[in-house]
């Protein structure tokens, strides 16, 4: 998982938004015990402190939860889950949105392009077997 940080926000939320990415689409699965503080941390390039900010931020979102004296999972609460990708989803989504519409386009024209640009993907996949 690379970090990557921008001056824009607070850090502990960059580390928190990582660890919510992780979980969706990456390393972090359903249940599965996550690093511990000092682990993320050095991973992460940031102060223990902010590293526990961002988790304890998630543990009140319910993505995470503390295990007494094994450490911080992943919740196996699917519908926590499938919220927060639905969040991420509508936030990237408006994120495209304002881009394109920067960009002069119509939001009908950017949903236009976006299917006119999964039809293509579609058929490399099937030149390209995959």
């Amino acid at each position: 998982m690379a970090w990557q940080f921008s001056n824009d926000r607070p850090i502990y939320l960059q580390v928190s938004d990582q660890i919510v990415s992780g979980i969706l689409a990456g390393p972090f699965r359903k249940g599965e015990k996550l690093p511990s503080v000092r682990e993320l941390a050095v991973l992460a390039a940031v102060n223990p402190n902010t590293v526990q900010r961002a988790l304890s931020e998630l543990e009140s979102l319910g993505l995470i939860e503390t295990q007494r004296n094994t450490g911080k999972y992943v919740t196996q609460e699917e519908g926590l889950i499938e919220m927060a990708k639905q969040k991420r989803g509508a936030l990237l989504a408006a994120e495209f949105l304002k881009n394109m519409t920067a960009l002069g386009y119509t939001g009908e024209q950017a949903i236009d392009l976006l299917r006119q640009t999964k039809g293509e993907e579609g058929k490399a996949n099937e030149r390209t077997g995959v």
